[in-house]
């Protein structure tokens, strides 16, 4: 069970009991403008969240999706974390990605909640790629990659269709190496 503390977070796998939260998630019109494409129902999102829930004690697991929980009054936040892309002889490959809830937005704990999965990942988990990426007209979620020391990687111009138009997307980056030279300039 993976379970990060941070200055203002609880970084944990998901519960059943996080259903509520999760469901507001899936259902805010800005999530799903931006991460999704369309909402579910309740009972859509309960059997999403039973087998994320399932998926935690399985042995070949490659979702890494965590409940972001206020360390303090523990309400849900939000999500964040990856998917394993592959698996090579020097690591695993992610695809990182991160959601909240839309009163927690402005507050810094996406990126403070992204922080702590980078960490995780390279520290316990054997990732050496993570990439991330969003539309291009998603300057807040751009913005996270690049406070937690991503490189920006590529612009796709006219990469995917979305809300009647053709738009452009950005992807960035973080190799286990570049994570480590991170970590010392701030120590320097």
């Amino acid at each position: 069970m993976v379970n990060l503390k941070t200055e203002a977070l609880i970084i944990r796998d998901p519960k059943l009991e996080d259903i509520k939260g999760y469901h507001q998630l899936l259902s805010d019109e800005l999530t799903l403008y931006y991460w999704l494409s369309s909402t579910n129902s309740l009972e859509q999102n309960r059997l999403k969240l039973e087998e994320a829930v399932a998926d935690v004690n399985n042995v070949n697991r490659t979702k890494y999706f965590f409940t972001i929980e206020h360390r303090e009054t523990k309400r849900y936040i939000g999500t964040v974390g990856y998917t394993v892309f592959n698996i090579t002889p020097i690591g695993k490959v992610v695809g990182a990605g991160y959601a909240v809830l839309p009163e927690f937005r402005g507050k810094g704990y996406p990126t403070e909640a992204l922080r702590a999965v980078i960490r995780f990942a390279f520290e316990e988990d054997r990732v050496y790629r993570i990439v991330a990426g969003c539309r291009a007209e998603n300057h807040a979620s751009e913005r996270i990659m690049q406070k937690c020391g991503m490189i920006k990687e590529a612009e796709f111009k006219c990469h995917t269709w979305h809300d009647g138009q053709m738009k452009d997307r950005v992807e960035y980056r973080l190799l286990r190496e570049e994570y480590v030279q991170n970590i010392k300039q701030m120590h320097d």
